[in-house]
């Protein structure tokens, strides 16, 4: 069988409002994830593994640092003459110029774009969420279905609410989305990965934008305009899914990694890949303890480090204390402090005092003050020692 030509369309750029002083200064698909990866890792490891190589990446907040690491996709092969990794940033010149005002307007802007490249399928993804999943699947699914939008689907623990919430037949077609809605009806949700025929699209977002003058996110009309005049199916991913939009789910997927719990980083036969750092190994001093945790290249620690996950350049002193934290890169922890229940973001100096404690997730930010403290969801899947 012919594969069809696929275009892969990676949405970063959104604000990420909700987690706070993590994502005052980069943009979430640039957050660190279990030390040396960055989130958009995933994404683009999942398309790369699934031989889908025509990758574009629509930015507009803070795109610096994504810039920094993507390196023109050369940690996953798509730095390509034909093909591989684009960059599509906001521009001036043409009627779709400026900033989008949501994800299905981000698509249509660039909508000329996909015209002149022509493909079969586009794969829309967020650069938010942790899993893993072989979207040369969801292509077998889209076209066994003869489907004009095929959505991954997943079952969630915590408030479904949050979410684009589905309904679905028993032959998988899907027929009711209800976008974050207040009395969610079932646990089945979206996952934020699109997979739409190409001539379908074009023609929904010209349509839509001409009725309703504009677009907005993907939730508000896009999708409902597919489940109510298109054959739409989902595809269910059965296995670990998180989506990385609040304080404690970026903290809980840590600890689940941990636990062995959460997303697989090393498998060998689809391996997350990344620019890793240039660091020399991490150090643990004579008279350090570390138990349960990992502690990325250029670290030091002197103190104790109980099931928690620091990254490159973090400096643990002596006598200080981290349990059950996640510490971002080139955090430093005195000697005296002690942290529980912590995220500590880039650069963050904590010289004194206890931070943290049982039944919440505290953020500190890059000053060494804390900024938020996030209580438990107690329907969410947290980690085994909470």
């Amino acid at each position: 069988m012919r594969l069809p030509r696929t275009l892969a369309l990676i949405l970063a750029g959104g604000k990420g409002s909700r987690l706070g002083a993590l994502t005052e200064k980069k943009v979430k698909p640039a957050l660190p994830v279990a030390g040396t990866y960055r989130l958009v890792d995933v994404a683009l490891s999942n398309l790369v593994h699934s031989h889908v190589s025509d990758v574009w990446v629509v930015q507009q907040y803070l795109p610096h640092s994504l810039n920094r690491h993507l390196a023109n996709g050369r940690p996953w092969d798509l730095d390509r003459t034909h093909g591989g990794l684009q960059v599509l940033p906001p521009y001036e010149g043409t009627e779709d110029e400026g900033f989008a005002e949501g994800n299905a307007d981000s698509i249509y802007r660039q909508k000329d774009l996909i015209r002149d490249f022509d493909p079969d399928l586009v794969l829309v993804l967020s650069a938010d969420h942790l899993y893993t999943l072989n979207f040369l699947d969801v292509i077998e699914t889209h076209l066994g279905q003869g489907a004009d939008l095929t959505m991954v689907t997943t079952l969630v623990d915590e408030d479904p609410s949050r979410y684009g919430v589905v309904q679905t037949d028993d032959d998988g077609r899907v027929t009711r989305f209800d976008y974050k809605p207040e009395r969610p009806e079932g646990r089945l949700v979206a996952g934020e990965m699109f997979l739409y025929d190409a001539d379908r699209l074009l023609e929904a977002l010209d349509l839509l934008h001409e009725q309703e003058g504009g677009l907005e996110d993907y939730g508000d009309d896009l999708v409902p305009w597919f489940v109510a005049h298109r054959t739409v199916v989902e595809h269910r991913l059965d296995g670990y899914w998180m989506d990385m939009g609040t304080l404690q789910s970026y903290w809980t997927a840590h600890l689940q990694v941990l636990d062995g719990d959460g997303i697989v980083l090393d498998d060998p036969a689809w391996p997350v890949l990344s620019a890793q750092p240039q660091r020399v190994p991490a150090r643990i001093a004579g008279g350090a303890e570390v138990h349960r945790s990992m502690v990325a290249a250029g670290s030091i620690v002197r103190g104790t480090v109980e099931h928690s996950v620091l990254g490159p350049g973090v400096v643990v002193e002596e006598g200080a204390t981290v349990r059950g934290s996640v510490l971002l890169d080139d955090v430093r922890v005195a000697a005296g402090v002690t942290l529980e229940n912590v995220v500590a973001d880039v650069g963050a100096e904590i010289r004194t005092g206890r931070h943290g404690g049982p039944g919440a997730v505290t953020l500190i930010d890059e000053t060494g003050a804390v900024s938020a403290t996030e209580d438990f969801d107690r329907g969410a899947t947290l980690p085994r020692d909470v």
